[in-house]
Protein backbone atom coordinates (compact mmCIF):
# COMPACT_ATOMS: atom_id res chain seq x y z
CA UNK A 1 0.00 0.00 0.00
CA UNK A 2 1.48 3.24 -1.43
CA UNK A 3 -0.59 6.04 -0.13
CA UNK A 4 -0.91 9.14 -2.75
CA UNK A 5 -2.14 12.39 -2.64
CA UNK A 6 -5.80 13.03 -2.72
CA UNK A 7 -8.46 15.79 -1.30
CA UNK A 8 -12.11 15.75 -0.37
CA UNK A 9 -13.92 18.97 0.29
CA UNK A 10 -17.09 19.29 1.55
CA UNK A 11 -19.60 22.60 1.78
CA UNK A 12 -20.66 23.72 4.92
CA UNK A 13 -23.21 22.49 7.49
CA UNK A 14 -22.61 19.10 6.69
CA UNK A 15 -23.49 16.09 8.56
CA UNK A 16 -21.20 13.97 10.71
CA UNK A 17 -22.09 11.05 8.54
CA UNK A 18 -22.22 12.81 5.25
CA UNK A 19 -18.21 14.18 6.43
CA UNK A 20 -17.57 10.35 7.41
CA UNK A 21 -18.70 9.25 3.87
CA UNK A 22 -16.96 11.65 2.27
CA UNK A 23 -13.33 10.78 4.26
CA UNK A 24 -14.30 7.08 3.37
CA UNK A 25 -14.27 8.05 -0.60
CA UNK A 26 -11.03 9.72 0.03
CA UNK A 27 -9.41 7.27 1.12
CA UNK A 28 -10.33 4.61 -0.55
CA UNK A 29 -9.50 6.12 -3.68
CA UNK A 30 -6.45 6.26 -1.69
CA UNK A 31 -6.02 2.58 -0.83
CA UNK A 32 -5.62 3.62 2.81
CA UNK A 33 -5.24 0.63 4.96
CA UNK A 34 -8.25 -0.15 7.61
CA UNK A 35 -6.55 0.76 10.71
CA UNK A 36 -5.51 4.23 9.24
CA UNK A 37 -9.41 5.12 7.67
CA UNK A 38 -10.44 4.36 11.34
CA UNK A 39 -8.75 6.41 12.80
CA UNK A 40 -9.46 9.31 10.35
CA UNK A 41 -13.25 8.60 10.30
CA UNK A 42 -13.28 8.71 14.58
CA UNK A 43 -11.31 11.84 14.31
CA UNK A 44 -13.98 13.24 11.64
CA UNK A 45 -16.84 12.29 14.12
CA UNK A 46 -15.13 13.95 16.69
CA UNK A 47 -14.51 16.82 15.05
CA UNK A 48 -17.89 17.69 13.44
CA UNK A 49 -20.08 16.75 16.09
CA UNK A 50 -18.43 18.98 18.54
CA UNK A 51 -18.37 21.84 15.99
CA UNK A 52 -22.39 21.18 15.66
CA UNK A 53 -22.93 20.70 19.27
CA UNK A 54 -20.94 23.67 20.59
CA UNK A 55 -19.72 25.58 17.87
CA UNK A 56 -22.38 26.57 15.76
CA UNK A 57 -22.11 24.65 13.17
CA UNK A 58 -19.62 23.63 10.27
CA UNK A 59 -18.91 26.28 8.08
CA UNK A 60 -15.58 23.83 6.01
CA UNK A 61 -14.17 20.39 5.66
CA UNK A 62 -11.49 19.20 3.83
CA UNK A 63 -9.33 16.34 4.16
CA UNK A 64 -6.37 15.94 2.50
CA UNK A 65 -4.45 12.23 1.98
CA UNK A 66 -0.49 12.88 1.42
CA UNK A 67 1.85 9.71 1.16
CA UNK A 68 2.97 9.96 4.77
CA UNK A 69 -0.36 11.28 6.35
CA UNK A 70 -3.51 12.86 6.61
CA UNK A 71 -5.24 16.17 7.23
CA UNK A 72 -8.43 16.83 8.79
CA UNK A 73 -9.74 20.42 8.90
CA UNK A 74 -12.58 21.37 10.24
CA UNK A 75 -13.62 25.09 10.57
CA UNK A 76 -16.61 25.96 12.78
CA UNK A 77 -18.51 29.57 14.08
CA UNK A 78 -16.73 29.85 17.29
CA UNK A 79 -13.59 31.31 18.36
CA UNK A 80 -13.25 29.53 21.96
CA UNK A 81 -10.43 26.98 21.35
CA UNK A 82 -11.29 23.29 22.72
CA UNK A 83 -10.13 22.12 25.74
CA UNK A 84 -9.42 18.72 27.93
CA UNK A 85 -11.78 18.12 30.33
CA UNK A 86 -11.45 16.53 33.53
CA UNK A 87 -12.51 12.47 33.46
CA UNK A 88 -15.60 12.59 35.30
CA UNK A 89 -17.51 9.13 36.35
CA UNK A 90 -20.93 11.91 37.21
CA UNK A 91 -20.59 13.25 33.64
CA UNK A 92 -20.93 11.74 30.23
CA UNK A 93 -19.10 12.50 27.42
CA UNK A 94 -15.78 14.69 27.12
CA UNK A 95 -13.47 12.46 25.90
CA UNK A 96 -13.91 13.81 21.49
CA UNK A 97 -10.88 16.38 22.38
CA UNK A 98 -8.44 13.80 24.29
CA UNK A 99 -9.09 11.40 21.71
CA UNK A 100 -8.82 13.73 18.29
CA UNK A 101 -5.38 14.61 20.40
CA UNK A 102 -4.12 10.76 20.80
CA UNK A 103 -5.07 9.69 17.07
CA UNK A 104 -3.46 12.80 15.71
CA UNK A 105 -0.39 14.37 18.23
CA UNK A 106 0.10 16.81 14.94
CA UNK A 107 -3.71 18.75 16.05
CA UNK A 108 -3.15 22.48 16.93
CA UNK A 109 -6.15 24.93 16.01
CA UNK A 110 -6.11 28.22 13.81
CA UNK A 111 -8.32 30.94 15.06
CA UNK A 112 -9.38 33.77 11.93
CA UNK A 113 -12.19 36.78 11.93
CA UNK A 114 -14.87 33.86 11.60
CA UNK A 115 -14.27 31.27 13.96
CA UNK A 116 -11.63 28.62 14.04
CA UNK A 117 -10.04 25.62 12.16
CA UNK A 118 -9.19 22.85 13.57
CA UNK A 119 -5.98 20.78 11.56
CA UNK A 120 -5.40 17.20 12.99
CA UNK A 121 -2.82 15.28 11.64
CA UNK A 122 -2.64 11.74 11.57
CA UNK A 123 0.85 10.06 10.53
CA UNK A 124 -0.01 7.57 7.58
CA UNK A 125 3.19 4.81 8.60
CA UNK A 126 3.28 2.29 10.31
CA UNK A 127 4.59 3.31 13.46
CA UNK A 128 1.80 5.83 14.48
CA UNK A 129 0.47 6.03 18.09
CA UNK A 130 -2.08 3.20 18.54
CA UNK A 131 -5.45 4.21 18.98
CA UNK A 132 -7.65 4.64 22.37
Amino acid sequence: MRLRSGTSDLSAGMSCAEARDSARRVLAAQDAPPALTDDVLTVVSELVSNAVRHAGGVTGFQVTVRPDRVVVEVSDRSALLPHLRPASPRTPGGFGWRVVRTLAPGTFVRSHRNGKTIIATLPARADRPPGP
